[in-house]
């Protein structure tokens, strides 16, 4: 049933079945590294350039998210997927030869949201036994389309982040399963007028903010109510303006929050700025250590919200504003009730 401003309870639950997290060589050097199901060395994955490199780190992504949930192509009615690359050239190029219907997505950082959205809402209703949702990015890819091609060699901020390389799929599905999805909340698109590409945490944070107190709100639920918030890609600077903004709303989630951006790299020995970025961090960390969380019984409830940054390399060189958008995902432990 909807609830409030923006949100859907699902009365039953809607049920994870399988996931997992393919990332790349950095990745795979942090703090995760043991929770993730591969992790590949070559940044070209087989490919001949970056966009094709992407494209087979969603193919591999999208058979090893099948294979682990015990299923075959042919049970996947829908696949609900997107990145970060104009036509979402990754997904299309990589998931073509799949055979299954598809949904394209694009909610920039914020994608992996969507998709569990989308795909728990289709599965609640009755339109799908099994659905693969999924997305990933690229650090090359990301920094030749939104900045700069890597052969520049150019400077980057302290308030830039990494774009992660590597990305996540869950299947969802009426029945079973190791987890489940229990409610949504959508997010609206929210603009404080930043124009810097290189701090996505600032321009996202509000959105982060606006849809946490409205899920907050909708759900008749308090911060202690969650074991964990976590936001998608804030980083350092993101999660500073969080906190701020929640706070001037009477809303305090200190100690519940958590970052995927600041969760994939070691900040001490990992140059990488204010964190990690991308459709792939908080896809990735979903698909290795929230999940793992969750389904051993650490955390009985979490609010899982990516965060996307909504320019494109045009918007952006005509210098106008980059919103921001957040989608909230109530994932619940098998035991939790109500």
């Amino acid at each position: 049933m909807y609830l409030g401003e923006a949100s859907i309870e699902y009365q039953d639950g809607v049920y994870i079945q399988g996931y997992a997290s393919i990332v790349g060589e950095k990745e795979g050097q942090g703090p995760l590294r043991s929770l993730f199901h591969d992790v590949e060395n070559d940044p070209l994955f087989g490919g001949d350039n970056w966009e094709d490199a992407e494209s087979r780190l969603q193919l591999r992504i999208a058979n090893t998210t099948i294979r682990e949930a015990g299923l075959e192509l042919k049970d996947i009615r829908y696949v609900f997927a997107g990145d970060l690359l104009g036509q979402l050239i990754a997904t299309s190029f990589g998931l073509k030869d799949l055979n299954i219907p598809l949904f394209g997505l694009y909610g920039a950082c914020s994608t992996m949201g969507e998709s569990l959205s989308l795909g728990s809402i289709c599965v609640s209703a009755g339109h799908a036994d099994h659905v693969l949702c999924m997305t990933s990015s690229h650090f090359a890819s990301a920094e030749k389309s939104f900045r700069f091609p890597l052969g520049y060699g150019t400077q980057r901020k302290l308030s830039a982040t990494w774009t992660v390389t590597g990305g996540g799929g869950v299947i969802l599905g009426n029945s079973g399963g190791i987890a489940r999805i229990t409610g949504i909340t959508t997010g609206k698109i929210v603009d404080y007028g930043c124009t810097d590409k290189e701090n996505m945490g600032a321009c996202m944070a509000p959105a982060a903010a606006d849809t946490i107190a409205v899920h907050l709100s909708d759900f008749g639920r308090c911060p202690e109510d969650y074991d964990k918030i976590i936001t998608g890609d804030l980083g350092s600077i993101g999660k500073t303006i969080l906190l701020d903004l929640l706070d001037e709303r009477g809303c305090r989630i200190e100690k519940q929050h958590m970052d995927c951006g600041m969760e994939i790299f070691d900040s001490e020995k990992q140059d990488t700025h204010a964190g990690a970025s991308g459709c792939g961090c908080s896809a990735s960390v979903l698909c290795s250590l929230i999940l793992k969380n969750i389904c051993s019984g650490i955390w009985k409830r979490v609010l899982f919200v990516p965060t996307g940054a909504l320019f494109s390399p045009v918007s952006s060189n005509e210098g106008r504003s980059i919103p921001g958008i957040a989608h909230a995902v109530v994932i619940e432990s098998l035991e939790q009730k109500g």
